[in-house]
């Protein structure tokens, strides 16, 4: 299965501040079923954006990757879920 192109990231923890390592991506606000729209933000040359739905402030950080997030556990990682659906459909 190949990885989404763009990270997705949560607030599920409920934390003040979520750094990451990708200037652009999704945020989703809570983990599946209480996500919101999941919204793309782009921070350009900026180093942090609120996103507008969940009013989680994203701050950039040089030494994590794209797909990295601290704390840790603000990652969305949806292939658990994507392999219930294919099994229930088989």
């Amino acid at each position: 299965m190949a990885d989404k192109a763009v990270p997705h990231f949560h607030n599920d923890l409920g934390v003040a501040v979520i750094h990451v390592g990708a200037r652009e991506f999704m945020c989703i606000g809570a983990q599946p079923p209480f996500d919101h729209p999941h919204v793309f933000l782009d921070m350009g040359a900026d180093d942090e954006i609120i996103c507008q739905y969940c009013s989680t402030l994203y701050r950039h950080r040089a030494s994590l990757k794209p797909r990295q997030s601290d704390p840790a556990g603000c990652v969305w990682d949806d292939r658990a879920k994507d392999d219930l659906t294919k099994t229930a459909a088989e």
